[in-house]
């Protein structure tokens, strides 16, 4: 056996334990798993048995195997992605099971998706706009909002809302069905009135169910309608400017314009355009209008005079019409007033007119004729005369003057002289003495009526006719008669007699008297007989009310006829009136230092120029009566000298007081008295003077702020408030620290010192003194000025100081408890005793800062930071330590007694750890014939938790171990660390792994690579890379439509979708050009198709997973994209060395399966007894089926029923169908050998050798058998082996490295 002799041993041993074992069997078929369940949870249990108790291993595969994750020694399945039911609800895995023994036992296991609702409504067909006329009627539907939901069940079902429309006086207008989705209008729209434009949200949601932790969750989506509200001609036209009024003046031109109609269609969304005509008029034909313009202009010259019946004013109903058909089909207008006054011109002079009756009929006419009393009254206008003057222009057009002319115009005046418009016009006497009948019996004259602004005159003449009557009158010698008489005389004092006369001599002797007018009789009274004036009552008779009456004394004769006189009576004075003051209280205001000049008035109601009314005045006496003057006669009152406030009693608080005296001339005399009051005025003639004496010093604590000083006091003489009020300021020295305020005390003002408010004084700078200049200044700008010494007293007010960016270094590991370093403050306070405190602590670890996980450091009182010797300082840990701490100063008095402050350690890294291993890649898959000398055939990665220089990190092979078909065996190094000096973005050192020959071919296995990884101080770590062998047997060539250069850019695309497609590694080996012609240009790509546990896909199957229509639907398309036109196979070199080996090596299977049948038919002589009676009812249940039936082909494999010479007698029996063992009916030359040997003769080629050089042979799976007995006939097996092998459609799909199981992986 030589080599080959233990490695046969271990696989006979092998052969024989899994024989007489069961194979696992998995029990299930379905699971569920709902969608939303998280990464990393617990998604389903595998279930499998194995009835010989092995322990079992796990694994699923299968495209949706990508979302799960397996235990593979628990079977428990967890979340690796996320599932979607909506994308599929059933997807199906290959769960493989494996109990350490028999090859994988694989199941389809469906997973049924089941919702949750982890999808909103999907609104559909946006967006929702919609244009919608105003007119639409209340319940239209305007538009349906549609969403979709993709869960399931109630999850699917969507309801509608509207959650909020704007404007939001658009609410009411709009409602949505809760299950349709139809928007329905509820209210009108206006587009004038109302919001033209509308903003719908639209909520749609799904039933709920559930999602994640909780029961119920209900998702929704929301989206806004647009809707426009569109215009529709249902308005009226709407005028502007109308009703209005106008003016135009007569006789204006043609086409004058007057006024411009303006109007609008209120549907401005349509905007029609307007029309313009005039509907009626009260007066046609005079004003014209444009249609289109609007304009109004005058169609025929007019005169104002001929439209006065309509007062002038012409009214116009004025149109305005749409042009187009309104929503009722009908051209909408409206009609409005314009009045339009027609203004006069003087084009019309005066005209006399004569009217008569009650309805005032007038007729033109320019003569007339009246008749008058001779020596009528003056003003009595002459009878039986109507005339009337008219002008019809209007007002001031219309205004005409009237005179007189004529013979007699002397004799009579016109009334009235002027008029306006119509005036009745009387002739009245002018002089009565001229109307007198002895010498005209008529008199005439002409009235002139004249324009009062234009050149227009007309003129009537009037006949008057004088009538003759009694024109005598009784007369007195005199006009008026003067008489006086005393007041308050006594009743019938005879004032005096006065008597008159009358030519006519009828009345001789008939006169009366009577005085007037009646209230004059109150006073005085006439005898009627005689004419005698007495005084009726004397006590009315008062000068001073009134100083002289003017009674008419009245004349009559026995006709009425009256004469008439003036009687002018005066009152006579006497003193009964008192002086009276014209005021009662005198009021002056002088300034001190200044005169006085204050003039007193009285009046006496006496007669003036009398002693009765002559008034002298004088000062009664008082205390200040002497300071004081008074003229006698002028009332002027005067101070006798300059008068002083200061010298006066403050009490009356400057004010004198006098009374001034004034009295009559008259007998007796009479006076009054008035009182006058002199307010002196102080003026700011006094300085202030300070109350205390110098010098003043005062003392005040630091840090105080607005802390009093002290106080100065000063007191000015003079008595106003104004003059004498202090206001105390600091001129120099205080540089903005002090402030001075005033207040009022007795006897003076108080000027208070108190620091700024904004100002804490420190005794620690350089100003500890202040020399202040304080000045007392009244509002006179009188000013005395001191100077005040402020001291500043310490006071331990400012915190100490915490030193800045204070660094300490400490090395890692440090178990030393001596100070690091000492914080040091600083107090500038005169007393102070500091100390140190640590509040916390925090860490720089990894790039963040954050709180410690440990504290390293400890801060002493006396400010010693000394290390934490319970715990140890590690770099890798934290780099970098902040101690937050303070100084405090414990003899503080006030504010902040501490300062804090950090003090930054910076921990420094020491070479105290050994590179780590971080594992990439569990293995890595070497094409033997691709590694040249230099090749790299895996890499390795570490990294250093320390820095610098102590992190650089360094690769070296220690040992290269090879395990194969034949065992593990040691190799030479032929493979060497090819290092990287840098680190990658990640931090990683890294080394190639790399060849430093070639590989030998027949190295079927793998390579267990031993690296070391070592740092600066050599502390190192070791790893073992796996490197997985595969022979170019395995070599597929993928054939593209494309050129070298396009396949070699699209490599990364083609791996992916390789991987995908087949779920293995793919590596490329050579990509060349096989192009036959320009025109059609090809490129092989070979590749390697290897999984994780050693197998590879051979050309067969690579070719069926590509082609199959799951693959091919999911990547065909995109390969074809890429060129891909199909597989071929890749010819090799077979050499003869080659093919003896695998001859060896199927000889040596043949005698081991001889070997394991015998062996296993010694132990189990029971179990092949039972073989045989099952056999022999066998061969007798077939040969009644084929005399029954004469079927051909043989029944049992390797027997001829058609001739019964030759056949096997043991064989050639009735065969019971119950104890069929299943084997097929094919017939073939292989089927026809002999079955009296138990040997295991395996039809193959040697490519077939090659490829499966040792096969374990599995069990017939025939479930009705195995619950009968456990035991299976070798040779049946055997068969039944061969018949899937020869049934299979293609040669095997993987290849079995017999150097590594699943166990191994």
């Amino acid at each position: 056996m030589g080599k080959m002799g233990k490695p046969l041993l271990l696989l006979f041993a092998f052969l024989a334990s899994s024989y007489c074992n069961s194979v696992p069997a998995i029990n299930m078929a379905v699971v569920d798993v709902r969608e939303d369940r998280p990464v990393g949870e617990f998604a389903f249990q595998i279930e499998a048995s194995d009835p010989d108790g092995d322990p079992l291993t796990y694994g699923i595969t299968g495209t949706y195997s990508s979302h799960f994750e397996v235990n593979r020694e628990t079977g428990e399945v967890t979340m690796k992605s996320m599932l979607d039911r909506e994308t599929k609800d059933l997807l199906n895995i290959e769960v493989v099971v494996n109990d350490g023994v028999h090859a994988d036992v694989t199941k389809t296991v469906y997973i049924a998706v089941l919702d949750a609702n982890d999808n909103a409504p999907v609104f559909q067909n946006l967006p929702y706009s919609e244009e919608v006329p105003e007119n639409e009627p209340v319940g239209s539907t305007l538009f349906t909002a549609n969403a979709i939901d993709r869960d399931s069940g109630m999850a699917s079902i969507v309801t509608y809302k509207i959650d909020h429309v704007a404007p939001n006086e658009g609410t009411s207008l709009f409602s949505i069905s809760e299950t349709s989705g139809i928007v329905v209008l509820e209210g009108t729209l206006s587009f004038t009135d109302k919001s033209p434009f509308y903003q719908i949200q639209v909520i749609a949601s799904d039933g709920g169910g559930p999602l994640n932790d909780q029961e119920n969750v209900v998702q929704s989506s929301s989206t806004f309608a647009f809707i426009t509200v569109k215009d529709m001609p249902n308005l009226d036209p709407q005028f502007l400017n109308l009703p209005n009024l106008a003016a135009i003046d007569e006789n204006s031109a043609v086409d004058t314009s007057i006024f411009t109609v303006r109007a609008r269609d209120p549907d401005t969304g349509v905007n029609d355009q307007i029309l313009y005509s005039i509907e009626s008029t009260n007066a046609p034909d005079l004003f014209q209008i444009d249609d289109v313009t609007g304009q109004i202009s005058i169609k025929t010259v007019f005169d104002r005079e001929k439209l006065l019946d309509i007062d002038a004013v012409v009214i116009l109903q004025i149109k305005a019409s749409e042009t187009n058909l309104n929503v009722d089909g009908i051209i909408a207008s409206t009609v409005v007033e314009l009045q339009i006054s027609i203004g006069d011109l003087n084009d019309n002079g005066p005209e006399f007119y004569e009217c008569e009756g009650e309805t005032e009929s007038c007729t033109q006419k320019n003569s007339f004729i009246g008749q008058v009393d001779e020596h009528s009254s003056a003003g009595l206008s002459v009878n039986e005369l109507n005339i009337r003057v008219r002008d019809p222009d209007q007002g001031q057009n219309s205004r005409f003057n009237l005179r007189l002319e004529g013979p007699d115009k002397d004799a009579f005046a016109v009334s009235p002289s002027t008029g306006v418009g119509e005036s009745f016009v009387q002739v009245i006497i002018k002089d009565p003495s001229a109307v007198d009948y002895e010498k005209n019996t008529v008199m005439s004259v002409q009235i002139i009526a004249e324009d009062a602004s234009a050149d227009f005159t007309s003129t009537a003449s009037v006949i008057i006719n004088i009538n003759d009557v009694n024109d005598n009158f009784p007369e007195f010698e005199e006009d008026a008669y003067e008489f006086s008489v005393d007041e308050h005389c006594d009743d019938g004092t005879v004032v005096g007699i006065i008597t008159a006369t009358d030519e006519d001599a009828l009345d001789e002797g008939k006169l009366t008297y009577k005085l007037m007018p009646e209230n004059m009789r109150e006073f005085f009274d006439v005898l009627p007989e005689s004419g005698t004036i007495f005084v009726k009552n004397g006590q009315l008779l008062d000068r001073e009310g009134t100083n002289s009456y003017s009674p008419t004394l009245q004349a009559i004769d026995s006709d009425g006829k009256i004469g008439t006189t003036v009687v002018m009576i005066n009152i006579l004075d006497i003193n009964d009136q008192t002086p009276e003051m014209n005021r009662e209280v005198y009021e002056a205001y002088v300034q001190e230092n200044q005169m006085l000049e204050l003039t007193i008035q009285a009046r006496d109601g006496d007669d003036p120029g009398t002693p009765n009314s002559k008034i002298q005045y004088h000062i009664d006496d008082s205390p200040f009566s002497s300071n004081f003057t008074i003229d006698k006669d002028t009332g002027l009152l005067k101070n006798s000298g300059l008068l002083d406030r200061e010298a006066i009693d403050l009490a009356p608080d400057g004010v004198i007081e006098l009374v001034v005296i004034a009295s009559d001339m008259g007998t007796p005399s009479l006076s009054s008295t008035a009182k006058v009051t002199i307010n002196i005025g102080d003026e700011n003639d006094n300085s202030p003077r300070y109350l205390d004496p110098a010098p003043y010093e005062f003392k005040v604590k630091e840090s105080e702020r607005g802390i009093w000083v002290g106080s100065l006091r000063a007191h000015d003489a003079d008595q106003s408030d104004f003059n004498n009020r202090i206001f105390f300021s600091i001129t120099d020295g205080s540089f903005g620290s002090f402030i001075l305020f005033s207040e009022a005390i007795s006897g003076g003002y108080r000027g208070n010192i108190t620091v700024d408010p904004a100002v804490e004084l420190d005794y620690e700078s350089e100003r500890k003194t202040y020399d202040l200049m304080v000045e007392a200044s009244d509002l006179g700008q009188q000013k005395v000025k001191t100077t005040v010494k402020v001291i500043v007293v310490d006071v331990n007010d400012t915190p100490p100081e915490f030193p800045s960016d204070m660094v300490l270094n400490v090395k890692e590991n440090s178990t030393l408890s001596m100070p690091l370093g000492t914080i040091k403050g600083k107090d500038v306070d005169t007393e102070h005793f500091l100390e140190y405190e640590l509040d916390s602590t925090e860490c720089q670890c990894n790039g963040s800062r954050g709180p410690c996980p440990e504290e390293w450091f400890k801060v002493e009182l006396n400010g010693e930071v000394i290390t934490n010797t319970i715990y140890v300082i590690d770099y890798e840990k934290c780099d970098k330590v902040f101690l937050n701490a303070k100084v405090v100063d414990v003899l503080t008095e006030k504010r902040s007694d501490s300062t804090e402050g950090v003090v930054t350690i910076n921990i420094v890294d020491i070479n105290d750890n050994a590179p780590e291993f971080v594992v990439l890649q569990d293995f890595y898959v070497v094409v033997i014939e691709k590694v040249e000398v230099g090749s790299s055939v895996g890499r390795v990665y570490a990294t250093d938790r320390d820095t610098g220089e102590n992190k650089k990190t360094k690769f070296e092979v220690t040992k290269v171990d090879f395990v194969g078909s034949e065992g593990s065996s040691s190799e030479s190094l032929f493979l060497y660390a090819d290092s990287a000096d840098q680190e990658d973005a990640d931090g990683r050192f890294s080394a190639h792994i790399r060849s430093q020959k070639a590989m030998d071919n027949n190295k079927r296995g793998k390579f267990i690579v031993q690296v070391k990884a070592f740092n600066p101080d050599d502390l190192s770590s070791t790893s073992v890379v796996e490197l997985l062998t595969v022979d170019s047997s395995y070599r597929v060539s993928l054939r593209f439509s494309a050129s070298v250069s396009e396949v070699n850019e699209n490599l990364p695309h083609i791996r992916a979708i390789l991987i995908s497609a087949t779920k293995a590694t793919v590596e490329f080996f050579n990509v060349f050009s096989e192009t036959v012609t320009r025109s059609e240009e090809t490129t092989v790509l070979e590749a390697y198709f290897v999984f994780p546990n050693g197998t590879a896909l051979n050309y067969d199957a690579v070719t069926s997973i590509l082609n199959s229509e799951e693959v091919y639907k999911e990547y065909g398309a995109q390969l074809t994209q890429l060129g891909f036109t199909g597989i071929s196979t890749t010819v090799t070199e077979s050499t003869e060395v080659k093919a003896e080996v695998f001859i060896m090596i199927g000889l040596m299977a043949a005698l081991a399966i001889v070997l394991v049948v015998t062996t296993t038919s010694l132990v189990c002589i029971r179990r092949n007894y039972k073989r045989k009676l099952k056999a022999a009812k066998a061969m007798n249940s077939a040969a009644s089926v084929v005399i029954k039936n004469q079927k051909t082909g043989p029944v049992v494999p390797g027997t001829n029923k058609y001739t019964k010479e030759g056949a096997n007698p043991v064989l050639n029996m009735n065969i019971d169908t119950a104890t069929d063992l299943g084997f097929d009916e094919d017939g073939s030359s292989a089927d026809r050998e002999s079955l009296d040997s138990l040997d295991y003769s395996i039809d193959m080629t040697m490519t077939e050798k090659d490829t499966m050089p040792m096969m374990v042979i599995q069990e017939e799976e025939e479930e009705d058998e195995r619950s009968e007995s456990p035991y299976i006939e070798p040779l049946g097996a055997a068969l039944a082996q061969r018949e899937k092998r020869r049934s299979a459609d293609s040669p095997g799909l993987t290849f079995a490295n017999p150097s590594i199981d699943t166990t191994d992986l």
